[in-house]
């Protein structure tokens, strides 16, 4: 067995570990990354891509944001369809200047490797039978197998940032996490095109035949979005027949402009909400979807990842430059606080636009008088608004 030694061991490879791993980087702290995937596999993730401002603010202080600013397509509305008509909700007016952007999480996630590469920091991609080790007394380490050797990566701290499938939360003893979750009726049938978008802005339908969203990754790539049963398959649907239910499920503007063409990936993904507390186990950080998984529908996944690393990252900087763990004692309750309220706002937001197939006729008509609310009330609108772009970080 060979041994390292670092001052933070992050788990996982995606946007939450590699933006934290930058920010220690840049205050001068140690850290080493392992990622049980490949790179190559870890880029080939199609995930989404809505950045919040505050989100933008954290990829600027990690210096990765150039090509973000670039290349993203900045927002300052989104429109819903319903009845046959579609409303706006004007982000930018109604949050005082605030704005979301368009830029795809493998295009952050690619800009993170390249300057984590660029500084010769260490990440060890196809570390198999991680195990978490000690994090509950005064060191803790992280063993795993590389090309057939078994290493030790001994640390003082472990960001356990691997999803929801990963080690960390697992390696957390029974008994000392709590978990609430709810599962969805259905499933997003998406399809990646290289297409023109619909609209410049973002579509949120609800139709009696299902949920649709046109979103996009740039100017000339969509990403559309179909609600489905849980038991589809994505082979079973054809080009054509995703387009034509698309058109059907959009108002006669959109389905009369939309622009069709060969899906370059095709796959159907479950819904689900689900939030483990507390998020941290003694020297065991655990962040983004290790800790909490939302709906896609507010698009917060990746934006509770950032915050979660802009509290840890916060806290580990402080511990390291002030010799204070003020920050390390406040990090679950920081996170929690913002992903329960971003957690209420996806729940509620998917029940508004999605077919369920249980309320039956009032289940409908209370759907169309909250909608009619939402559109025509600016209290409202500026509520949605205000939760789209994002909440404000806690100082």
């Amino acid at each position: 067995m060979t041994t390292r030694r670092t001052q933070v061991a992050i788990v996982g490879a995606g946007p939450s570990g590699l933006l934290l791993g930058q920010l220690l980087h840049k205050a001068g702290i140690d850290n080493v990354i392992l990622e049980r995937q490949s790179a190559d596999y870890v880029l080939g993730r199609i995930r989404a891509g809505v950045l919040e401002q505050t989100t933008m603010d954290l990829l600027d202080a990690a210096g990765v944001g150039a090509r973000m600013h670039a290349e993203g397509l900045r927002h300052d509305g989104v429109e819903l369809s319903f009845d046959g008509q579609r409303h706006r909700i004007d982000l930018h007016g109604l949050t005082g200047g605030k704005q979301v952007m368009v830029y795809g999480q493998t295009e952050v996630t690619r800009d993170l490797m390249a300057a984590r590469e660029a500084e010769g920091l260490a990440t060890v991609y196809d570390a198999k039978d991680v195990a978490l080790q000690g994090f509950d007394g005064a060191t803790s380490a992280v063993t795993y197998r590389h090309g057939g050797v078994t290493h030790e990566l001994q640390c003082d701290y472990i960001a356990g940032c691997d999803g929801y499938h990963g080690a960390s939360r697992a390696s957390v003893p029974d008994g000392a996490l709590k978990t609430h979750e709810r599962i969805y009726p259905f499933g997003w049938l998406g399809v990646l095109a290289d297409t023109p978008p619909v609209s410049h802005e973002l579509i949120y339908s609800n139709h009696e035949r299902g949920f649709a969203l046109c979103s996009m990754r740039s100017a000339t790539r969509t990403r559309y979005y179909l609600q489905c049963p849980l038991d589809d398959k994505a082979e079973r649907w054809s080009d054509d027949a995703f387009w034509d239910e698309l058109r059907r499920r959009l108002d006669p503007e959109a389905a009369e402009s939309l622009v069709t063409g060969p899906a370059i990936e095709k796959s159907i993904a479950p819904l689900r909400s689900f939030v483990a507390e507390p998020m941290r186990f003694g020297r065991l950080f655990l962040a983004g979807d290790a800790a909490h998984i939302v709906p896609p529908t507010g698009a917060k996944g990746l934006n509770l990842a950032a915050s979660d690393v802009h509290y840890l990252s916060r806290a580990l900087i402080e511990h390291y430059a002030e010799r204070s763990d003020a920050g390390i004692r406040a990090y679950s309750d920081s996170c929690l606080r913002r992903v329960w309220k971003a957690s209420r706002f996806s729940w509620w937001f998917t029940s508004l636009m999605h077919q369920f197939p249980d309320t039956g006729a009032i289940g409908h008509q209370l759907q169309r008088a909250e909608l009619d609310y939402l559109v025509n009330s600016r209290a409202a609108s500026t509520a949605m608004a205000e939760n789209y772009v994002g909440l404000p970080l806690a100082t």
